[in-house]
């Protein structure tokens, strides 16, 4: 995964553009089921327009002196995202206005956008920005927006059981070189489709979309809306990954959805401790996939938190951000979320009151003080197959990963001691 974010760590992805489609051609090197589409510049979706493409060959400043400065190809953050084309010469007070810097984080480069607003700018560390000399500046950009597309990937792995559920995956692409703040996500999600590929069974109907944020999501909501309402019974936002300092969670709206109690089991029992946050917190993808009319039950597993890490949106959350560790630890939570998902059932015993375990070499053979503790999972498993709790509630009850309690509903199962209830 790290090999991975390193190749991708220079492209400029935006909203639409070449950088994009070179991102999605790298990421159809690891899984070729990755499908990518193209959406004209104008479409409508829901209340927004898909805007017009932008791509940038250079952009650069040239000081008084004759020094070039924010140049786009030492660090793409150096640009406003979505500048205006074009060639401009205003003296150091006009072009302040131009420069956007972070007084409070003086080495880092800020990362600014002005999308659906036609402008342009330079980003720059505040403690070059303070040594600017007085004189004429040229600001350099050339580049185009103008009608085109935007870009978006899709991968689908159906059910082996002909189930018509779905599973849905989101993950957004369209910052540039910030390695926990979106490029964690592609990441994870791209071998997190690898894995899902690879089992040999599939309960349900996997979808996992790589979509520029916001415009993104809701352009693929309003072309397959219906169908997701229909389809979806748990989602999960992919987003900010990729560090190792922490766990955090980010509910649907609901808050009470199959996805939020997977999230919420995950990581009372891989992370311990996490922050936990509310609706209100929102910031990513949730708020489309959540909103009234739309609701998704998609809930977010992450690392540091959008908007809560002093490295958010500037050139210090870097390939030193993130780790191998905390890149793995995420895609195994997501590998759990998943198996949650695919075992979660409802079983009933199948004999009255508690069975003989030992007739059938499930109770040990010694009856010391510490046998029942041996077999406390099975014995408090079966109190609970009454046919009203899935697998998750009781896993929630008896305090136990439900990851391990499935191993041992094989257990019972293979015995006839419990069956499912449709």
């Amino acid at each position: 995964m790290l090999e991975l974010l390193k190749r991708l760590f220079p492209l400029n992805r935006s909203l639409t553009g070449n950088g994009v489609r070179k991102t999605f051609s790298i990421i159809q090197e690891e899984i070729e089921e990755l499908q990518v589409h193209e959406v004209p510049s104008g479409t409508q979706a829901f209340d927004w327009t898909v805007p017009d493409e932008w791509n940038v060959d250079e952009a650069y400043l040239i000081t008084p002196d004759g020094e070039r400065i924010c140049d786009y190809q030492e660090h793409n953050l150096h640009l406003v995202g979505y500048s205006t084309p074009g060639e401009h010469k205003l003296s150091l007070e006009e072009i302040q206005s131009h420069l956007h810097s972070l007084p409070d984080l003086p080495e880092a480069i800020p990362y600014v956008t002005s999308y659906y607003k036609r402008d342009w700018g330079f980003c720059l560390p505040h403690a070059q920005r303070e040594k600017l000399p007085p004189g004429e500046y040229k600001a350099v950009i050339r580049g185009s927006l103008s009608p085109g597309s935007m870009t978006y990937g899709e991968i689908y792995f159906p059910s082996t059981d002909g189930n018509k559920e779905e599973v849905f995956i989101s993950t957004y692409i369209c910052h540039p070189s910030m390695a926990n703040n979106e490029l964690s996500g592609p990441v994870v999600t791209t071998f997190l489709a690898k894995w899902l590929r690879d089992l040999p069974s599939r309960r349900y109907n996997y979808r996992l979309i790589f979509v520029p944020e916001t415009i993104g999501s809701i352009t693929y909501l309003s072309r397959h809306l219906k169908s997701l309402q229909e389809k979806v019974i748990a989602g999960f936002n992919m987003t900010c990954v990729g560090d190792d300092r922490c766990y955090s969670y980010v509910p649907s709206r609901k808050g009470n959805t199959v996805a939020d109690r997977v999230a919420l089991h995950v990581l009372k029992h891989q992370a311990g401790e996490y922050n936990e946050y509310t609706f209100l917190n929102r910031g990513s993808d949730e708020r489309q996939y959540c909103a009234p009319g739309i609701d998704l039950p998609v809930a977010t597993i992450c690392r540091s938190k959008y908007h809560c890490y002093r490295e958010y949106h500037t050139s210090l959350d870097n390939m030193d951000f993130v780790s191998g560790e905390g890149l793995q630890g995420s895609l195994l939570a997501h590998q759990r979320a998943v198996k949650i998902l695919e075992n979660n059932r409802t079983y009933r015993s199948t004999v009255l009151g508690e069975p003989q375990l030992g007739n059938r070499g499930l109770y040990p053979p010694t009856g010391t003080r510490d046998a029942a503790q041996e077999v406390a999972g099975i014995v408090n498993l079966l109190a609970y197959c009454d046919g009203e709790n899935d697998l998750l509630r009781i896993a929630d009850v008896i305090d136990c990963p439900m990851w391990e309690i499935a191993e041992s509903c094989d257990t019972l199962l293979t015995h006839g001691l419990i069956d499912e209830v449709s």
